[in-house]
């Protein structure tokens, strides 16, 4: 981050260049890619809303604000979206304004810690790329399920009403299956369309309760506010953050944006920073707590986003967006709320589908594969080779990462199953060379030969003893 502190001015104007550049080479694909996160923002910022647990304004106008500037400052399609654990505790308790400032202010302290101190820097260069990319993998796999059970698996083919059903769903995955062939297709542009023009016409937004919270809320959590918040969310989300949100992400940015020709990719110390910033600036006046991640930013790149442009894009409307809600935030709630799940859920199958295909990266352009020249950078060619069972063991402690994180649900307990794979490998091939460098003979029988056979054949003298030993080895 030494741009950031010393003299940022020339890195802001080679962005700036980018992004600008970008947007008149691309613009479609740039419009587009601004709204391939939308899937995920919008159910959760909706919920909140309604429960009370969150201000619309706010967070409109913190996110927003948020988006333009991680976009000019980063030059990459990373999202600002909410820290979901938090947002589903929050959603399941209904959480107050207080409470959910709270645990959103714990975790971005806490992650403000790590940034600073440097931990969660060490953290992302100790922790082995297999683990990342499971993280990764098993990230995106939850958005699959997340996608069929919450979205679509609730869905008939009538209802729950004409506009929403398992009808338009197909629809709109034949259309995502046509970008394939057509990827220059604006396919979030025309789902979001579409998705408007029937929330309007949808019975549900009418249906919504009013929204009651102050429009822009000053938030004094107590003690106990902090108490509830840490031990139901915080405690949950943080790990997530850490994870998925910071190294995740930043090892996802290299993956999918590689420099050059794409701006350098944010380190987890800036993505860290930017993090906390963000939820320390935002919660105390009722926002959502938001994190960076990286199934936003496949979302965003799968759907054509390639600068910070897209970001700043969609910042300018969401900003927009909390100034009319200043004074008439009913609307826009009800319009929100209004939008079929058929096509939400299909954004965010399609988000997850491309953060879960970094996975088939991992033993062939992986970064701790990548053989650095003198600047330390890529060339986009020369890799370090792999023998197979060098393979076999990293497919192996990315795939016991994914299924430890998708059975317990829970990152923590993924990237724990995942390392204690890995050291386990390790400390295989570590006794494997012990055992060979003892003759070419397993461990045990060595051992059992030192203490007892040579014993016994130093017993019967010097002599016998050599070419006992001669014709054993």
């Amino acid at each position: 981050m030494s741009w950031f502190f010393s003299n940022p001015l020339p890195h802001l104007q080679r962005i700036s260049k980018y992004n600008v550049d970008t947007l008149r080479i691309e613009p479609l694909a740039e419009l587009s890619g601004s709204l391939g996160d939308l899937g995920t923002l919008l159910p959760l910022m909706t919920a909140l809303v309604l429960t009370g647990s969150i201000s619309l304004p706010s967070t409109l106008l913190f996110t927003g604000a948020a988006n333009i500037l991680t976009g000019a400052a980063f030059g990459i399609p990373l999202p600002v979206q909410p820290m979901k654990a938090i947002a589903a505790v929050a959603i399941a308790r209904k959480f107050t304004l207080e409470e959910n400032a709270a645990a959103g202010i714990v975790v971005a302290s806490l992650v403000g810690i790590f940034s600073v101190t440097g931990l969660i820097n060490w953290a992302n260069r100790v922790t082995p790329v297999p683990v990342v990319k499971g993280i990764q993998v098993g990230a995106g796999l939850s958005l699959c399920l997340s996608a069929g059970s919450k979205m679509l698996a609730p869905l008939d083919w009538t209802g729950p009403w004409w506009g929403d059903n398992l009808i338009w769903a197909i629809g709109a995955a034949l259309l995502l299956l046509f970008t394939l062939a057509y990827p220059r297709l604006p396919y979030a542009i025309i789902v979001f369309t579409v998705g408007i023009l029937l929330s309007l016409a949808s019975p549900v937004g009418d249906a919504s309760p009013p929204v009651t919270t102050p429009a822009i809320p000053i938030v004094h959590p107590s003690r106990h506010d902090f108490y509830i918040a840490t031990t139901t969310a915080s405690l949950g989300q943080l790990p997530l953050t850490l994870l998925n949100s910071v190294i995740a992400a930043s090892a996802l940015a290299s993956d999918l944006l590689p420099s050059p020709p794409f701006p350098p990719a944010p380190t987890v110390t800036q993505l860290g920073v930017s993090v906390t910033i963000i939820n320390l600036a935002g919660c105390w006046f009722g926002a959502m707590p938001a994190c960076h991640g990286s199934g936003g930013l496949a979302g965003q790149y799968r759907f054509g986003a390639r600068s910070g442009s897209s970001i700043i894009i969609l910042g300018s409307i969401k900003f927009l967006l909390g100034l009319i809600s200043l004074s008439h935030p009913g609307p826009i709630v009800s319009v929100l709320a209004g939008i079929p799940k058929s096509l939400l859920g299909i954004l965010v199958l399609a988000a997850g589908v491309e953060l879960a295909k970094v996975g088939e990266s991992v033993n062939t352009d992986a970064r701790d594969l990548r053989v650095l020249d003198h600047t330390q950078s890529w060339d986009g060619k020369r890799l370090k080779e792999l023998d197979a069972r060098e393979k076999k063991e990293r497919w192996m402690v990315m795939l016991v990462t994914v299924a430890s994180l998708l059975t317990f649900k829970n990152d923590a307990v993924g990237f724990i199953a995942g390392l204690a794979w890995h050291w386990g490998f390790r400390a295989a091939r570590r006794v494997e060379e012990w055992s060979d460098s003892r003759n070419g003979m397993p461990f045990w029988r060595n051992a059992r030969h030192d203490r007892g056979e040579s014993t016994g054949l130093l017993s019967h003298g010097h002599g016998h003893g050599h070419e006992e030993s001669d014709r054993i080895a």
